[in-house]
């Protein structure tokens, strides 16, 4: 298990090579039975000493306060931003793993600037013709990627909050439209809301009874 905080070593290896504005890009919500996929893209500046990048980490280990209160340090800071999304109905008719890289590209092209390199956590993008670096764990090794996380995850729970207010019976704001316990025996009592995805094992048993 890593247990080392993310660093700036890969993306000062390809500064070094002559890349100067490298993007890491992570993406939440893949393994949710609701709501969308949501991807972001972060340029972050390699010069500035930033002390709080001290305290960024994989947005799995950090508590919500902590993720809201450096989203907007992030936000702050940042070179450059993007956000993808994708629906639940484009989850359903391409499956998730397209649906991820989709939702990842669609974060590069909301960037304001073209990266000259990309940094992704775990996946490749063979559809952006941009360099790029797959990376194992990246979010727990690269600040750009473990930053594009946690924008990643605190746009996306903002937005089941959201709705939270539209499907109030189901608890998304608290769980986010994961597998939860509490998630499930919802599921089974009131049935699928709109922002079911379908195609996911538990929606779809009940779907066809």
């Amino acid at each position: 298990m890593l247990t080392q905080p993310p660093t700036f070593d890969g993306e000062r290896e390809l500064r070094a090579q002559g890349y100067r504005l490298i993007a890491g890009i992570d993406e939440v919500g893949r393994g949710t039975i609701a709501g969308p996929v949501f991807a972001a893209a972060v340029i972050l500046p390699l010069e500035a000493n930033i002390p709080w990048l001290s305290l960024v980490r994989d947005s799995k280990q950090l508590s919500p306060r902590r993720r809201e209160y450096l989203f907007e340090l992030i936000q702050q800071a940042n070179v450059a931003m993007g956000i993808g999304v994708v629906p639940h109905t484009e989850i359903d008719g391409r499956g998730i793993v397209r649906a991820t890289q989709l939702a990842m590209s669609r974060a590069i092209d909301q960037l304001p600037c073209t990266p000259d390199f990309l940094l992704i956590d775990a996946l490749a993008l063979p559809e952006v013709s941009l360099p790029q670096r797959s990376i194992v764990h990246g979010d727990q090794l690269s600040l750009s990627i473990a930053c594009a996380s946690i924008v990643a995850k605190v746009s996306r729970d903002r937005y089941m909050v959201e709705q939270d207010s539209l499907y109030p019976h189901y608890g998304l704001a608290r769980h986010k439209g994961y597998a939860t316990r509490e998630h499930l025996l919802c599921l089974q009592q009131l049935g699928p809301c709109p922002i079911h995805r379908q195609s996911f094992a538990p929606v779809r048993r009940l779907l066809k009874k």
